[in-house]
This record gives C-alpha cells, structure tokens and sequence, in this order.
C-alpha cells in the first residue's frame, strides 16, 4: 500500500491467543499477517499462569522479535499488536501492549481505533491523582479499570468501558485471562477463531489462515468475551447499537483475503469497480490499478466496462521507509521510488488509472504525471470511492480538514490540480451498495463519516484527532 505516501493510515492490528504452548510464536506469525496496518511499532506480551512478560520495539515485526526471544517467552496465552503513530504520537512508551504492574496482578492492553473523549477522561483522571505515563489513548482504560473500585475484574472493565466513547477493539490480558471487547457501534474490526483447542481473536482474518486457524465468527458491538482456561463466555457491556464498520476498511486497509461481517474484502472492491464503471464510464484502451489495494477495484471497473485490465504499474517491494518524510518534496519522490510505469503497456495508450481514495492529492498528480511521461495520450482517473472531505476521529489519519483536498476544492479544481484528462468517484450509495450489495439493514451499514460528515458518536470539542500529536 501507499498508505505512508498518501497520508492514509490505520491505527493498528491486535492478535490474541489463549490455550496454546507456542503463544508467543503463534502471535509473531499473526502480527506479520497484519503488519499493513502498522509499521512503525510491534509488541508482544505472553503469559505463562504466574506472569506477563514483555518484548516490544520500535520497527517492523521481522526487525522487533528475534527468534531467541520468542523461545524464551514461554507460555500458553498472548497478545501482540502492530502500530501506526496516530494519537498521541510515536515513541517506545506508546508502542503496545502496554503493561500495567501491581502488587495483586498484572495488565497488559492492546487497543485499535481512537477514544474521541480521551482528552476529557485525562483530565479527570490527573485530577484525581492518576499519573499518565504515555501520551497514547489507550492508557485510559487501564486506569479506568484500576480506579473502578471493584476487585472482579469484569465488573471493573464493565464499568470502564462504559466511560469510553469512539471507535475500539480492546484486547486485555491478565495472568489467568483474556478479555475482548468491541465498541458499541462495531467501528473496528475484530474477529474470532479456533486453533485446535486454543482461541484466537485478530483484527483480520487473513491473520487465521496465516496460523491455521478457524475462523468462528465476528466480535459483536457491545460485546464483551472472556476467555480462560475453562473456555469462553460472552457478555454484554452495552445494548448493541447499529453496527457502523469503517467503510475504508473494504475500500484500502484490510487486506483482500479478510473477510468483514462476513464479505470478502476482494469482492467489496471488485462491485466497488464494477459500480464505478457504471457511474463514470470513460472511452480508453487498457485500465489499470494502483498497486496493490487499487487491484481489486481496477479489476472489477475493466470487467464492466469491457475495457481489457493491464499492469501499468509496478510497485517496488524492496524500498525501505527512510524516504518517508513530511515535506512535500520528499513524499513526491518517494512515490516516484515505490511506483514505476510499464512504459510498454501505457505508451500511445488512453488510461484509466483506477484508485481506492485521494487524500492530500500528491500521490495521485505524481502517478498522472508518471504514466504521461512513460507516453499515456490521456490520464481518466476514477476512484472507487467517494471524496474523502471530513477527518477521521475513530483511529484512521486522513489528514486534518485543510490537507484532505476535496474538502477544499470541487471536481474540476481537483482534476487540474493531479493533471487528469477526467476525474470521477464513486458515489456513497454506490459505495454502500457495493459493500454490502444492496442488502445493508437496519443492523448493518458502514460508518461514511469521512465522506458525509455524519459521524457515529458524539464527538467532543476537545477530542484530539488521529493525526495531531497530543
């Protein structure tokens, strides 16, 4: 993906496992298959019945965890996590899980989306004498829990929970638990599955087919699990609302082969195409997607417009993230060194260039730019989904208001500005409808908030956004 170019990131990826004598390699391998949804942070905590032992770092899962110090982390339970710096900023401390220590047992907290009162909360907990010692959202809770007042550990968290508001996907271990709970409204994906007798709970289950695993079924909003040596158990912490999953989660962060409320990511994106083709059709020679979350759409576009699909671009798979730098300069470059035209398959060609979203605008006027330069006569640039005009406040970082470009320029503004010869996005119907091919219902319907404006939750005047740094 071009998430790091686009300035288009998912918080983060949470994996659990309870029951295994390989945890700690089990949640390794989980974590790699969840590594897009965070690069720049991995941690792993293992429990062994007695104790919660810590290995986290700064940096891929490959370059975090040495072989060696997975085989020392003994234990039949884990958590582990990947992060994207988005509330609260990078740094070791806010790499997750984070691990909290008492005298009667011990903590650890993976989370995966954003608390949109977790500034009011802060406030509040520092008043009464709480000291932070991260600057991440997920803190919070911990502390929420410890201050609860009750010694059960469900009626803590019960009451915690019910304190939070936003988008997550909490995992919690103690010593002799595994706890799982997901937002009243379902924002974040989580799911669960079995590993022979062990559980296993992912952001994406594409991490079960990493593992072997089966899948079971999807966390429930509102739902809180329990997962110990005597099996599982289900609860309510919250009356379930109407489930409202990230749509961006179909349209550019899970991968593929991860299925969302049971619908495959792949085909979401294929109808995505096929519902653009229909929308803004367009007279050309080949289509062609922006590698590689822009495949499945370009995929589905050229089969309905009967316009033959070909790899126009490439993308290279061995450039490193020392490029990555805000400037804009320096973002433009970097797409010039993951991204190369196939000169042979564009020149002379008209072409559709086929994108999941556009935020900033400079990924997008580098392509076009790219693909001309490699001898395109034109450029039609369609989108498979609508204008992102509105920031995310659930864990995504789509930028602030003033950088999304489409909140600050119309069609034709926009078109000039990335060098099209045409530009069009899907519509929010045809998005919807092709998440959900026209069956979402009263219980189902993906949250738009960052198309529409029309968010979820309530969110407060003091709510930090993903992508400032507390």
């Amino acid at each position: 993906m071009l998430g790091e170019i686009k300035g288009l990131n998912e918080e983060c990826g949470i994996f659990g496992v309870w029951g295994h004598e390989e945890a700690a390699q089990i949640t390794y391998y989980g974590l790699h298959a969840l590594q897009h949804r965070g690069q720049e942070g991995a941690g792993i905590v293992v429990s062994d019945g007695e104790e919660l032992k810590l290995a986290k770092g700064l940096g891929l899962v490959n370059d975090v965890f040495r072989q060696d110090q997975l085989a020392d982390m003994e234990g039949h339970a884990a958590i582990g996590h990947v992060r994207y710096a988005t509330q609260g900023g990078g740094g070791y401390e806010n790499v997750q899980p984070l691990l909290f220590r008492s005298q009667k047992s011990s903590m650890a907290v993976t989370h995966n989306g954003n608390l949109v009162n977790a500034q009011a909360l802060k406030y509040q907990l520092e008043a009464q004498g709480s000291i932070l010692q991260t600057t991440s959202d997920t803190e919070v809770l911990a502390h929420l829990i410890k201050r609860s007042g009750h010694l059960d550990m469900e009626q803590a968290l019960t009451q915690a929970l019910s304190m939070i508001k936003g988008a997550y996907a909490f995992t919690i271990m103690t010593e002799r638990q595994l706890f799982v709970a997901l937002d009243p409204r379902g924002l974040r994906p989580i799911s669960i599955g079995r590993l022979g007798d062990a559980y296993v709970v992912a952001s994406e289950t594409c991490a079960f087919d990493v593992i072997g695993a089966t899948y079971e079924r999807d966390v429930q909003p509102g739902e809180l699990l329990i997962i110990d040596d005597n099996g599982i158990q289900s609860h309510r912490f919250s009356a379930q609302i109407q489930r409202t999953l990230c749509s961006m989660e179909h349209v550019y962060f899970s991968r593929p082969d991860s299925d969302l409320d049971g619908i495959n990511v792949h085909s979401s994106r294929k109808r995505m195409g096929k519902a653009l083709a229909n929308e803004a059709p367009v007279e050309a020679d080949v289509v062609t997607g922006v590698p590689d979350s822009s495949i499945s759409a370009a995929i589905g576009y050229a089969e309905e417009a009967g316009i033959p699909y070909e790899l126009g671009m490439i993308k290279n798979r061995y450039v490193g993230r020392t490029f990555i730098q805000p400037s804009q300069e320096l973002r433009e470059q970097g797409v010039k060194m993951k991204l190369s035209p196939v000169r042979g398959i564009v020149n002379g060609k008209r072409v559709v260039m086929v994108d999941d979203s556009i935020v900033r605008g400079t990924t997008s006027r580098r392509i076009v730019k790219m693909l001309k330069e490699a001898g395109a006569t034109e450029v039609h640039v369609r989108i498979a989904s609508p204008p992102i005009k509105n920031p995310c406040y659930y864990g995504i970082d789509t930028s602030t208001e003033g950088e999304l470009i489409a909140a600050n320029h119309g069609l034709e503004e926009m078109k000039e500005i990335i060098g099209a010869d045409s530009l069009a996005f899907l519509s929010v119907e045809g998005l919807e409808d092709a998440i959900y091919q026209g069956n979402q219902s009263m219980e189902h319907g993906p949250c738009a908030a960052c198309f529409t404006g029309n968010y979820p939750t309530e969110i407060y005047p003091n709510t930090v956004h993903p992508y400032e740094k507390a």
